[in-house]
């Protein structure tokens, strides 16, 4: 997951070689989330991945702000999504408190600021900007746009999109699979939690629709 600190200089591609590993074993084990990459260049990459779920746009955005509920333990640095937070406002912060094993509320030993919000319409669209994971160490820009949208007859179709881009030392072909793969697999963890109605999957562009990266009517 994303439990190696920053900063250590030494062993540090061992580390990051590490990191990659473990997305890599996730991608393996998750196969209901796992779907080939959007889009694919040397500099970046987009990684698209829709669910359907039995819950109600306002059910599913209550669900949504709240990561520690749902998102997996396996990728985050503390190894317990219950430090999780999301403050759904632009400027809010997708954070994570690195607890102390003495004292983990009263004095944590860290915190991590995950993505920054920076577009929020409540039951429609969430919009993040960072790198998640092992890209948080990149001269990188991602972004992570959540749209939501009622579904007829009831229910919600909930989309991801992440657009990375910028200079990294991972090579595309590796990190992009092992991105996509993680984030599948926290949408398929959260449409579990609301009811799902069918699997996560990555869908094909429609002309017919507005750009997932333009949330806005």
């Amino acid at each position: 997951g994303y439990r190696t600190p920053p900063g250590m200089r030494s062993h540090r591609g061992k580390a990051m070689r590490l990191i990659v590993a473990a997305l890599f074993a996730a991608l393996a084990s998750f196969s209901p989330a796992a779907a080939e990459v959007f889009q694919k260049a040397e500099t970046g990459f987009v990684v698209r991945h829709v669910a359907e779920v039995k819950a109600s746009p306002d059910e599913t955005w209550a669900a949504l702000i709240k990561p520690g509920e749902w998102w997996s333990k396996q990728h985050t640095w503390s190894a317990d999504a219950a430090n999780l937070s999301l403050d759904a406002r632009a400027g809010g912060c997708f954070c994570e408190v690195l607890p102390n094993k003495d004292s983990p509320r009263a004095s944590p030993r860290g915190s991590v600021e995950h993505m920054r919000v920076v577009y929020v319409e409540q039951a429609r669209a969430l919009r993040m900007i960072g790198g998640l994971g092992p890209l948080q160490s990149e001269p990188v820009t991602g972004v992570l746009t959540i749209t939501l949208k009622p579904r007829d007859g009831g229910g919600t179709r909930i989309q991801w999109e992440y657009v990375v881009g910028g200079w990294f030392r991972y090579k595309t072909d590796q990190i992009a699979p092992a991105v996509d793969s993680v984030l599948g697999e926290q949408l398929q963890w959260l449409a579990m939690k609301l009811g799902v109605e069918t699997p996560v999957s990555v869908p094909a562009p429609a002309a017919s629709e507005p750009s997932p990266s333009q949330p806005g009517r």
